[in-house]
Order: C-alpha cells, then structure tokens, then sequence
C-alpha cells in the first residue's frame, strides 16, 4: 500500500534499533541521546519531514524536539 511505502523508512531508521525511551523522554528529560542517533542516520530528512507534516507533538524526530520542530516551521514560513 502507499502507507507501507510511504513509512519504509522507518525501517531503515536507527532508533528503530535503539531504545525508544530515549526518544520520548519525560519532561526535563535528556534528548542528547536521541539526538546523537539521528545525526548519523540516513533517513533523518524522511523523519523530520514525516513529523513536520503529520504534526508530531512528542519525541525526537529528525534530530529535533517538539519545540525545535514549531520554532522550524515557523520560521520557514
């Protein structure tokens, strides 16, 4: 289906082999983990564009919080 297409790559996504409590983490919480990851996977860009348009609210996606993520949007317009 598309959506299977469309979501491929989070198969080929680190943190898909990590632990995924580091990319959610409670308020206050470290995200220097999560963000470690994603500076070197290959599809960071397909994450952060997933997240940007589906309106991820939590986690680390694409190497960017939620606050990184609005502050991103707006200022691309």
């Amino acid at each position: 289906t598309e959506d299977a297409e469309e979501l491929g790559w989070q198969e080929r996504a680190l943190c898909a082999q990590t632990d995924p409590e580091s990319f959610f983490p409670e308020k206050g919480g470290s995200t220097r983990e999560a963000k470690r990851v994603c500076l070197s996977c290959d599809v960071r860009t397909e994450c952060l564009e997933y997240a940007l348009a589906h309106d991820e609210r939590f986690g680390i996606w694409g190497g960017l919080s939620e606050r990184e993520r609005r502050r991103f949007k707006k200022e691309a317009g």
